[in-house]
């Protein structure tokens, strides 16, 4: 009888598993390989997409798409590798590519949107201005007028000018006493007026100006040069600003040369240092407003404050209103001992000057030859 615990096995049943074994290793193998395959053909796929996207910039990193790790078959068997999702999300993978592409895309449209928008703004406003814009019109400025004031001229003669150009207002009022000037810090005194103060000059005005506008724009300009006047010496001869005034309308009435200034002054401030008359008619034409009359022999006599033939020293105020250079002349005179100046004939107001009584007296019958021949003045200009 044979022994039961004995475990006999057919040997053709274990060649039977054997082959299933096997046969379950290749079916395994030939999965493994198609998984494989499968990824490889994927990251071809993802690299050539890449490759034709046009470069930008990277997301931020909570819409960066986050790229699961490829594991191998050997960690597996059967179904997708750990750590990859069976079927990608929006969230990511192929999703998460295609979000940004459509956000690359709406952005351009955005910028085209904004050039087309700037397109035809461009064109209104060319269409509204023109090719070349012209700037916008600078501000007409006001109307001003042009007065000139000549040397010399006294205030009288400056009423009429004003007059003349329309400006409102009685100007020789206006030139009596403004406010806000004060003659008497110069040597005039409470009652001598603004005769020598009233500056000639070019002068703008608005159109509405009136006297008073010009009357204290003179004033500031006789200030400001008056300032700039060396009045030393003319001090160290005792004469005071207004005194220099006064010489100076006298050289601005009888001087039309501007090289004879100084010598002029010489002879006044010799004269004056020894208290002899003057002897300048130019005193009595301003006393009389004659400028243009002869002035006869009787008038020539008469004892009256502006007449220099009969009174010695100066006047009683300046005879005109002298510019710049016959004041500057009349403060600081030439230094010479000529005592008398006559006119020279044959020029243009030019004249002689010299020191004794004889030379005078020759000077003047030469004057009065030249005039008798021309029947008029013995000048030429």
């Amino acid at each position: 009888m044979a022994d039961e615990s004995w475990n006999w096995e057919d040997p053709f049943a274990d060649d039977g598993q054997a082959r299933e074994r096997e046969r379950r290793r290749a079916e395994r193998e030939a999965r493994r390989r198609q998984r494989q395959g499968s990824l490889a053909a994927k990251a071809r796929e993802e690299v050539e997409q890449r490759t034709e996207a046009p470069p930008v910039a990277s997301p931020p990193a909570a819409e960066r798409p986050t790229e699961p790790a490829v594991q191998s078959s050997a960690d597996h068997d059967g179904g997708p590798p750990a750590g990859r999702p069976a079927a990608p999300g929006p969230a990511g993978g192929e999703g998460g590519r295609n979000t940004l592409l459509l956000r690359r895309g709406l952005g351009l449209l955005a910028v085209a949107a904004v050039v087309v928008v700037l397109y035809f703004v461009g064109r209104e406003v060319k269409d509204l201005f023109g090719d070349d814009p012209q700037p916008l019109a600078e501000p007409k400025p006001a109307k001003v007028s042009e007065l000139l004031v000549p040397e010399g001229l006294d205030r009288s003669q400056i009423a009429d000018l004003a007059e003349e150009e329309g400006l409102k207002g009685d100007y020789e009022r206006a030139s009596k006493s403004p406010k806000g000037f004060d003659p008497t810090k110069y040597g005039a005194g409470t009652g001598d007026g603004l005769e020598g103060f009233l500056f000639p000059a070019t002068y703008e005005l608005p159109k509405k100006a009136g006297a008073r506008d010009l009357v204290q724009r003179q004033l500031d300009a006789f200030e400001q040069n008056m300032a700039e006047v060396d009045l030393s010496y003319a001090k160290s001869k005792n004469l005071t600003a207004y005194d220099v005034l006064k010489i100076a309308s006298m050289i601005e009435r009888e001087i039309q040369v501007p090289e004879e200034r100084r010598l002029a002054a010489a002879v006044i401030y010799n004269r004056l240092a020894a208290g002899d008359m003057l002897g300048i008619d130019a005193t009595i034409r301003y006393e009389d407003g004659n400028y243009d009359e002869p002035l006869t022999e009787s008038r020539l006599a008469e004892d009256t404050p502006y007449n220099t033939r009969v009174n010695p020293g100066l006047p009683p105020t300046p005879i005109g209103n002298p510019g710049l250079a016959s004041i500057e002349a009349a403060a600081k005179p030439a230094k010479s001992d000529a005592y008398y100046f006559v006119v020279k004939p044959g020029t243009c107001g030019e004249h002689v000057f010299v020191e004794t009584r004889r030379e005078f007296a020759a000077a003047e019958a030469e004057y009065q030859q030249a005039l008798e021949a021309e029947g008029g003045s013995p000048t030429e200009c």
